[in-house]
């Protein structure tokens, strides 16, 4: 059997497979909507993108318009999905520049960023001391400037938290 042969019987023993992948309707655009918005939150952009990749011969007006009704029927929400995604972000110890920007990367507006995330928040402050807590066992002291000192603010400095903060809560944990 030849490589073509192969491809057509493929295809034909599996003709579900073909219309499952092709929805033409709105309501299967909305339905692949909703089952992204099950799992969890989606900025619009986001979804759009996920839409429009997943769905690549529907309209991508029709796409906008579904997903128009979704927003005016609050099934998708920016504020909603900013809310849930700084919590997410901060449970997996990341910093205020880090969430920002990646915010930013999913084009949420800039008014929601600053409504909901703060960079004078408390929380950066324990974040940081747990995550310098984990990296640094049974109180162990640094010398500044050491490998070990410098690997630490790298590695704080990777997860967005602001110099000045991460120097603060180091200077506790320094030899002098």
């Amino acid at each position: 059997m030849s490589g073509d042969e192969t491809d057509k019987n493929l295809k034909s023993d599996n003709p579900d497979k073909e219309t499952r992948a092709k929805p033409k309707s709105p309501r299967s655009v909305r339905r692949v909507a909703m089952d992204c918005l099950a799992r969890r939150e989606h900025s619009f952009f986001e979804l759009k993108t996920k839409l429009q990749q997943k769905l690549p011969f529907v309209d991508p007006e029709e796409i906008q318009q579904e997903l128009e009704k979704l927003r005016q029927q609050n099934l998708q929400n920016d504020k909603r999905f900013v809310e849930s995604f700084i919590r997410y972000r901060k449970s997996r110890g990341f910093g205020y520049l880090h969430i920002r920007q990646d915010l930013r990367n999913r084009f949420v507006s800039e008014s929601l960023i600053s409504q909901h995330l703060f960079d004078d928040d408390e929380d950066w402050l324990s974040l940081v001391n747990k995550l310098i807590s984990k990296r640094l066992p049974d109180r162990q002291t640094l010398e500044y400037g050491s490998k070990a000192h410098r690997k630490i603010v790298r590695f704080l400095n990777s997860r967005g938290f602001q110099l000045a903060l991460t120097q603060a809560v180091l200077a506790k944990h320094i030899s002098h």
